[in-house]
């Protein structure tokens, strides 16, 4: 007799036979982000979702659903754009209507303004007339913003007087009724309402004020240009993440005001921006000492933004205080690129943290290149990693850039060297051997560089710079220069460019190389005066085509070239003297008074910047 066990005979996981998902079951599991099913965390299913939002990623929410996929995730910006769109609707209507309403209200007052004249005494209508006429004198000596519906009310509350003073109230309720009942005790504002008021109002109808700051502001430093001008959307991305984030709202607020009231010359509308200041400072000190929000893309879109402000605040323009230091700037710059060690190279992969980093890396490696010091930019992660899943292509600016990042370490040799022989207290040997080291790798970096000139400038797609007749014009100074064979005062070529992208690469490349020939101290082979005249002439024969093409303030991008090649000519020249009137020209054109300043917190002298 068999007896049966009545105990489950236990079978090992691997063995047990896992049950068949359906289709739903599938769908469902895949309608969580990328992001929260890496994180292992609850997600709403909108994009970008609740938890992104609150960790400071929005831009990196994506789902894995197809195109033929109907379950497609929400998408909060085009449900916010499409309810925007339908408040400026309903908006529009709105005003239609009152606008219909004015004009009946109008209709009625003249109608019944003419019938009544038609019966009135003389003497009323004399009076009228003189009310009308004084009242357009008003309007045409003041300030021009008063409608005539006030000129209408006056002459029938004047009409209104003459009947009761007749007591004739059947003739006054017709005035009544034929002005549309009219409240008489109207304010003045709604007095008005047609004219100040209104254009307020059709202002607000097209979108909100604050918008139109925030447009002008991104318009102006992040413009929309292709990749062959240089691509400038960082900031323009994210604005359209600031509702988002709270942070953010409140830097994009504050800066584009101040960027506003500054442009339009408005101090009120200025000072109403620096004073949201202090909070997005207080936010971002908190933000910065929280470990995971540090690390949140908000928080670095709000360092760049503060140096913008710092851009519109600190500097000296036409309405703008005196600034507030000289190294204010340049200390913002190094803020942020602290950040972006902080960060690491593997959060710059995607996303607005991607563009920030990648599109502003002149900046980041121009900030390096003052500091004198060797730069985790020339890392091999960093030189490499954010480009890792192909978000945007290296080009030709890029590959300068990653020669360009090694020029600080050398620099910073240069000074241990020179420290060094100062000191008098090394021997032979030691000096011997950081001469060596310092001579090779400048050697090695400036061959480096004349091969990627080689490669990618001569032979560029498009074609490569060409040396065009300079037309002398009242649009831009021209540059004048020295034969260095017989000292005499030239007008030598411009060049033009086929596009921004190589103009501005191009004065890097000159500025790199006149840097990096301030640590040439080999006795043979070395960069000597003479080539280090003509690159920073180069410099100046590109300033006209780039400032008179490049849109907003993408004229920025060659502040630290220009402070470069003033370094590199002597005082009193015709080359300085060419570079005054250029910077005075920015600052008065475009209300850019970091040109204006002289720039001098950009130089990459040793020790302290010089008075420009």
């Amino acid at each position: 007799m068999v007896n049966h066990d009545p105990q489950p005979v236990l079978v090992p996981s691997q063995y047990r036979p896992k049950p068949v998902l359906t289709s739903n079951q599938l769908a469902r599991q895949l309608r969580s982000c990328k992001v929260c099913r890496y994180r292992k965390v609850k997600c709403d299913r909108v994009k970008p979702c609740h938890a992104c939002c609150a960790h400071g990623y929005p831009s990196q929410c994506t789902y894995d659903t197809g195109p033929e996929d109907s379950l497609q995730p929400i998408s909060q910006a085009d449900e916010i754009r499409n309810l925007r769109n339908e408040i400026r609707q309903l908006t529009a209507q709105l005003n239609a209507r009152d606008q219909r309403n004015r004009n009946r209200r109008r209709l009625a007052q003249l109608q019944g303004l003419v019938d009544t004249i038609r019966t009135a005494p003389s003497e009323v209508v004399d009076g009228i007339i003189s009310s009308i006429r004084t009242t357009n004198r008003v309007v045409t000596h003041g300030s021009g913003m008063v409608s005539g519906d006030r000129t209408q009310n006056n002459a029938i509350v004047a009409l209104q007087r003459y009947r009761s003073d007749d007591s004739d109230e059947e003739a006054g309720e017709n005035i009544d009724a034929r002005a549309g009942g009219r409240d008489n005790s109207r304010s003045s504002s709604e007095d008005s309402e047609d004219s100040s008021y209104g254009s307020i109002c059709q202002m607000n109808t097209t979108k909100p004020m604050l918008e139109v700051f925030i447009e002008r502001f991104v318009d102006a430093f992040s413009p929309e240009v292709d990749a062959k001008a240089g691509h400038a959307g960082a900031l323009r991305r994210a604005a359209e993440i600031r509702m988002f984030s709270p942070i953010l709202m409140d830097a994009f607020q504050s800066v584009s005001v101040a960027f506003f009231g500054r442009s339009v010359q408005n101090k009120e509308i200025e000072a109403a921006g620096f004073n949201l200041y202090p909070r997005v400072l207080r936010s971002l000190q908190q933000a910065l000492q929280d470990p995971e929000r540090s690390k949140a893309e908000s928080t670095l879109v709000t360092v760049i933004l503060l140096m913008a402000f710092e851009a519109c605040s600190a500097f000296k323009s036409r309405i703008c205080v005196e600034r507030t230091t000289q190294v204010s700037l340049i200390a913002h710059v190094n803020g942020a690129l602290r950040l972006i060690e902080h960060r690491g190279p593997e959060n710059h992969v995607h996303g607005v943290e991607h563009l920030l980093y990648t599109e502003l890396r002149p900046y980041w490696v121009s900030a390096a290149l003052v500091s004198r010091t060797p730069s985790f930019l020339a890392s091999e992660d960093w030189i490499n990693l954010p480009w890792s899943a192909k978000t945007t292509k290296k080009d030709i600016l890029h590959y300068l850039l990653d020669l360009a990042v090694e020029i600080p370490a050398l620099l910073f040799q240069f000074d241990d060297l020179q420290a060094t022989l100062g000191s008098q207290m090394a021997s032979a040997h030691e000096i011997k051997v950081k001469q060596a080291t310092l001579w090779n790798g400048v050697a090695d970096l400036t061959n480096r560089f004349r091969q990627w000139k080689l490669e990618w400038v001569d032979h560029y797609p498009d074609g490569p710079p060409r040396e065009v007749e300079p037309l002398p014009n009242g649009d831009f100074p021209v540059f004048q220069c020295r034969d260095l064979r017989t000292g005499a005062i030239i007008t030598p070529t411009k060049f033009s460019y086929p596009n921004l992208r190589l103009a501005q690469t191009m004065c890097l490349y000159y500025s790199t190389r006149l840097i990096l020939s301030t640590a040439d101290c080999r006795p043979t082979d070395r960069v000597g005066p003479a080539e280090q005249y003509a690159l920073g002439c180069g410099i100046c024969r590109t300033l006209e085509w780039y400032i008179l093409t490049a849109p907003g303030n993408m004229i920025n991008r060659l502040a630290f070239p220009v402070r470069v090649a003033w370094e590199a000519f002597p005082d009193g020249g015709p080359e300085r003297l060419f570079m005054y009137n250029v910077l005075k020209l920015v600052e008065k054109r475009h209300s850019l008074g970091l040109w204006g300043s002289g720039m001098s917190e950009l130089s990459p002298r040793a020790g302290s910047p010089p008075a420009s």
